[in-house]
């Protein structure tokens, strides 16, 4: 299919490079067998445009741009008029050509996406490795994934360790290490080490196809502007047929009809909306935004107000150590600190997990497995480390130790009051510390949110969260209105309450399942497509597909440039046309002069619309940028 769709746009280039070359050679009056090379631009452009007027007329009844010129230039052959025949049909698809141009280098961004889909993949039966299309993957199946190769399904790793890239999925380039029991997906490429897997989803289901879904419903032509473009096309149809009749009867020249017809195609007033939105789309696709919706871009442009979720979306949504406090003499920080991690090693705990995660991120050192490890559901775990027994967790879980209550009355309680979770340490009977998690801000918040405020947007942060944590995190970003402990149908009645009763144009930014009712009603939605759940990105109009809420501003600023664009391009047109119009009734231009002035101007609009896919405010990073980007420089959260 990619190998038909270059050929013919090879044969297009083909055809309008000789007939442009004929064109030329007409123009100075070079004949061949002393025939005009005209027909040649004719027979090479025109055709097409008749054949596609006729089909459209013919099986929908569709009066377009193509049957006015179609009209014309048929018109201009029957009074000899051949020149200006050939001019038209040339310059009409050359204008065509520069939009699918256009429509196919915006679209690259976002169909480098989805273009990662292994054919191949090894499936393992009775302990021998057979070779299968990776359409034929069922689930249950298990695979076996070697360094290089990318991975055809989701699934959960059985056997052996490694690292994967999910950059083509994620746009994060640092790699993730996994092993036993861990989820990888389709599309991510194994970097060290083979493993074999259980396919868990296969098809459509897969990450990568979800993947596919979403770039094919990204679609232009949905906006609302361009369909309103459409029905003015054909308006004009009939207004120019009905000034080309009557300018023939009055002046009775058929010459100057034929040229209305050629100058009151619409043609630039029809491209004028869709270029420049597929434009716009290529745009943000370079920047890992995929547009789902083609009005999305025209809509947000008009919102005044964006609401956040919290916990994913301002924030990483992943749990990290922020303080580790020692309350025994001669116990270091990082002594108290490598005993918990070892403690916890074996806990499936999610804060258990981040303590040991992050421990090894500080330190670069592993961790030794404890001699025994008890979970307590809802509790804490008990384990021993060195032969010592090791109590971590909640303070219930040291009140059924009996550990005095005394004890915990000097804990500092601030780390409550910024949304922390206080864990305690106690070492053979004695409380001996303490460890604060936080789930930790956007390193890109806080600018996002200023930069959204200088656009006159209002932020509003929707977190389920109490409002300790609420408060603290909308401080450290700078967002004014906050609105805590909010179920989903609070999420939902605030956004209608928003829109009905207020007035405003809201963009919703979520990322989980219980933001999905809100990204659905909401004016604009937004989702995060690397944390985000399926529901959420489905619901959305637009994807983040790299998590980088860096780029909201940027994608903001760009769809207000965008109508910007669109307003210029429909003013040009119809003032094009008008002017145009005019001169021909008034027997100042002819049809080569009308051709030149009506295929010129669709000419301008699609470069006007063009572009808009190099529009950037120096604020934001391409997939390139991502590329070049040294991440040895970010900051270590844990």
């Amino acid at each position: 299919m990619k190998n038909i769709f270059k050929f013919k746009v090879n044969m297009d280039i083909l055809n309008l490079v000789i007939s442009g070359i004929a064109v030329i050679l007409s123009f100075m009056n070079i004949k061949i067998f002393n025939i005009d090379l005209s027909w040649i631009s004719i027979l090479l452009c025109g055709i097409p445009i008749i054949k596609n007027a006729l089909e459209g007329l013919i099986t929908e009844f569709n009066i377009k741009a193509d049957v006015l010129v179609s009209i014309a230039l048929i018109a201009s052959v029957i009074i000899g008029e051949i020149f200006a025949a050939a001019e038209i049909a040339f310059i009409m698809q050359l204008g065509a050509f520069l939009e699918d141009f256009t429509v196919g280098k915006s679209r690259k961004g976002i169909e480098n996406l989805v273009n990662l889909t292994p054919t191949l993949a090894r499936v393992i039966v009775n302990n021998e490795e057979k070779t299968i299309n990776a359409k034929e993957v069922k689930v249950g199946d298990i695979l076996r994934v070697n360094p290089g190769e990318t991975i055809p399904v989701d699934g959960v790793i059985l056997k052996g360790k490694t690292s994967i890239d999910n950059s083509a999925i994620t746009g994060e380039s640092i790699l993730v290490d996994l092993s036993e029991g861990d989820s990888v997906s389709s599309g991510g490429i194994n970097q060290f080490g083979s493993f074999e897997m259980k396919a868990t989803k296969i098809g459509e289901d897969s990450a990568i196809q979800r993947m596919v879904k979403l770039v094919e419903s990204a679609d232009a032509n949905k906006a609302k502007i361009v369909n309103l473009a459409d029905r003015w096309a054909t308006y004009i149809v009939i207004a120019a047929f009905s000034t080309a009749i009557l300018t023939w009867i009055i002046t009775g020249e058929i010459i100057r009809a034929v040229t209305i017809l050629v100058v009151f195609c619409p043609c630039a007033l029809v491209l004028a909306t869709p270029t420049a939105i597929v434009a716009a789309m290529g745009n943000v696709s370079k920047y890992g935004i995929l547009v789902k919706e083609g009005d999305a871009l025209e809509k947000l442009s008009s919102v005044n107000k964006i609401t956040f979720d919290k916990t994913g979306t301002l924030t990483y949504g992943k749990p990290c150590v922020e303080e580790v406090v020692s309350l025994v003499e001669g116990l270091s920080k990082e002594d108290l600190y490598k005993i918990i991690a070892s403690a916890e090693l074996n806990s499936e705990h999610p804060l258990g997990k981040a303590i040991v995660s992050c421990f090894k991120e500080t330190y670069k050192k592993e961790v030794m497995s404890p001699e025994e490890f008890t979970m307590i559901p809802g509790r804490g775990i008990i384990a021993k480390v060195n032969n010592k027994k090791v109590i971590v967790g909640n303070k219930e879980l040291f009140f059924e130790e009996n550990y005095s209550k005394k004890s915990f009355d000097f804990i500092n309680s601030n780390f409550e009051n910024k949304g922390g979770t206080i864990i305690f340490i106690g070492i053979d009977d004695i409380l001996s510390g303490y460890i604060v998690l936080t789930d930790t801000i956007r390193k890109e918040s806080k600018d996002m949110i200023q930069n959204i405020k200088n656009l006159n947007i209002s932020p509003v942060l929707l977190t389920g969260d109490n409002s300790y944590s609420a408060n603290y995190i909308s401080s450290q970003c700078g967002i004014d209105e906050v609105k805590s402990e909010c179920f989903p149908e609070d999420k939902l009645r605030l956004i209608n309450e928003y829109q009905n009763e207020r007035s405003d144009l809201v963009c919703m930014v979520g990322d989980g399942i219980n933001d999905a009712p809100a990204l659905k009603t909401a004016y604009v939605g937004v989702a995060m497509g690397g944390v985000g759940s399926d529901i959420a990105v489905d619901a959305a109009d637009i994807v983040l597909i790299r998590d980088d809420i860096s780029t909201l501003p940027h994608l903001l600023k760009l769809s207000k440039h965008m109508m910007k664009i669109i307003k210029i391009n429909l003013t040009f047109s119809i003032l094009l046309n008008f002017v145009a119009v005019i001169l021909a009734m008034i027997g100042s231009i002819n049809p080569v002069v009308g051709a030149l002035v009506h295929n010129g101007g669709s000419i301008l609009v699609i470069i006007n619309s063009f572009l808009l896919l190099n529009y950037n405010n120096g604020k934001v990073k391409s997939s390139k940028d991502i590329e070049e980007y040294n991440y040895d420089q970010e900051i270590e959260y844990c």
